[in-house]
Order: structure tokens, then C-alpha cells, then sequence
């Protein structure tokens, strides 16, 4: 018999890419995940994880196995629920600004970390209005960032925020700088503009956008730059320094939840790893 737990201890150091965030994620530490997987491995007779210092990744024999360990564990959750018990609901609100362009690598380690039957509920927008929503109780935890400081919620780690645009957008010493932002209330956007003005620079509004994505598709289609973290434009890089910008600060990513129910802690500890994973990566 195969050993479950190894089994999902394998799925989320796949997904995560990282014995470490797989512990975070799991509610256990790295040796133990360490262990369960070679064990799951001499059981299988089959090497599944290439582990180095630097990287892990699924062998060829780890990739056949991924939808065979999907589908067990899906069959599993489906068995435990004989009485037709709801499935746990799990309302979590994320800032664009905090996710942006990497909210599809950042769901599928929470989708890997949460019970099968788990009803996930997400609402993504701007920080102020997602705080809120907390605060009123129609969200379970949120990811935010925080710009102006303080000292509530689990901080994640920081972002650092920069100029981000197309590889060969110029801008003359004199032009006013066009800005791609989200409307206001935004802490970006505030930062942005202050940080601007307080240079001296003149700037005006190439694009209001609706999300990051919006943002930085205008951005690099040469409309303008945009200010914005390193996970929320997927890494594109900072034209700042090349464009005479001044620099922008970095701002903490910080999480809010309540743990009312078990499932709610396992999604708050698996949001909290997502999380971490990104800004380390």
C-alpha cells in the first residue's frame, strides 16, 4: 500500500519546486518531507524528484507518476466524504499588485496544497478595497501590500518596486514621464506619483488600467512604464536606472487571515508557502 501523506508530500514538492515551501505548505518540516519522499520512492522502486541545492524537479518517472497521485489522492477525499458533507468553503482576496502576472503558478501550489473537495473562492483587486472586504468578514485572509508600514498580519516577505516597460521605450531628459497606473485607491499609484513629483520630474497618465496585466501589456507595448513590483510584472525588468528614474521603494507583502476552521488553517499555511515561494524565487 502506498503511503498517502508521502503521496502529497510528493505533489507539493513538486508544485512548489522546494522541500522547504512543501513543509511550509504541509504543516511539517523539511527533514520529514525528505524522508517520506525516499520512502515513497523505495516503495515505488523509482527515483520521482531531481534534488540539487539550487533546484528540484520531477524525473521522468515523477511526471508519469503526477496525474496517477492526483487522481489517488482525488479518490481519497472523495471517500471520507460518505455523507455528502459541503465541501469546505475558502473565501481569499488577493492584491493585484501583490500577484499580478504570477497569480497562475501562485493558485496552483494553493490548489495543491488544499483537500480536493475544498470550494476555493477568490476575488483579486486593489489592497484597500480587499482590506475592507476583510475587516466586514466576507474574506477569509487576504494578500496585501503595504506601503505605508504598520504592524498587523503575517509579513511575507518584500517587494521590491521598479519602472517596468518595453526593453526599448526612450524617454527625452525634459518629457513628462507616461505612467501606466490602477485607479485610486492605490498604493502604487500613490508611491509612484510622490516619488515623481518629489524628484521633480513631470509625468503624465499613458493608460489607466484595470489590472497589472493591463498595465504592463501598455507598458510594453511602448505607452508608457509602469510601477511595479517584481512578482506582479513575472519578473520584467526595472528600465528605472537606464531612464533616469528615481528609484522606487521596496514594500512588504503581508497576510491577513482566520484560522476559524481546520481547512482554513491549511489554506492560510498554504497562501502563506505560495506566497513565500514567489518572493524567493
Amino acid at each position: 500500500m502506498l503511503d498517502l501523506e508521502s503521496v502529497r508530500l510528493f505533489l507539493l514538492a513538486t508544485e512548489f519546486g522546494s522541500l522547504t515551501r512543501a513543509a511550509e505548505a504541509a504543516g511539517t518540516v523539511q527533514p520529514v518531507v525528505s524522508q517520506r519522499l525516499k520512502s515513497l520512492e523505495a516503495r515505488l522502486g523509482r527515483r520521482l524528484l531531481d534534488r540539487s541545492p539550487r533546484f528540484l524537479r520531477p524525473t521522468a518517472d515523477g511526471l508519469a507518476f503526477l496525474p496517477r497521485a492526483r487522481a489517488l489522492l482525488a479518490a481519497h477525499e472523495a471517500a471520507l466524504r460518505l455523507d455528502a458533507e459541503p465541501a469546505p468553503r475558502i473565501a481569499l482576496g488577493l492584491s493585484d499588485h501583490a500577484t499580478g502576472l504570477s497569480l497562475e503558478p501562485l493558485l496552483a501550489r494553493l490548489r495543491a496544497a488544499l483537500a480536493a473537495g475544498s470550494r476555493l473562492e477568490l476575488r483579486t483587486g486593489l489592497s484597500q478595497p480587499l482590506r475592507a472586504a476583510f475587516d466586514a468578514g466576507d474574506l477569509d485572509a487576504v494578500v496585501l501590500r503595504r506601503e505605508a508600514g504598520g504592524a498587523e498580519g503575517e509579513v511575507l516577505g518584500t517587494d521590491p518596486l521598479g519602472w517596468r516597460g518595453a526593453p526599448d521605450f526612450g524617454l527625452p531628459p525634459d518629457a513628462p514621464v507616461p505612467v501606466a497606473l490602477l485607479p485610486e485607491p492605490c498604493g502604487v499609484r500613490a508611491i509612484a506619483i510622490r516619488t515623481l513629483e518629489e524628484a521633480g520630474r513631470p509625468w503624465r497618465e499613458a493608460l489607466v488600467g484595470g489590472s497589472c496585466a493591463s498595465l504592463l501589456a501598455g507598458a510594453r507595448a511602448g505607452l508608457g512604464v509602469a510601477p511595479m513590483g517584481r512578482i506582479a510584472a513575472a519578473g520584467a525588468p526595472d528600465l528605472g536606472p537606464a531612464l533616469g528614474l528615481p528609484a522606487l521603494p521596496s514594500s512588504e507583502v503581508v497576510l491577513l487571515g482566520r484560522a476559524a476552521t481546520p481547512a482554513m488553517r491549511d489554506a492560510i499555511r498554504a497562501l502563506s508557502a505560495a506566497m513565500r515561494a514567489a518572493l524567493a524565487a
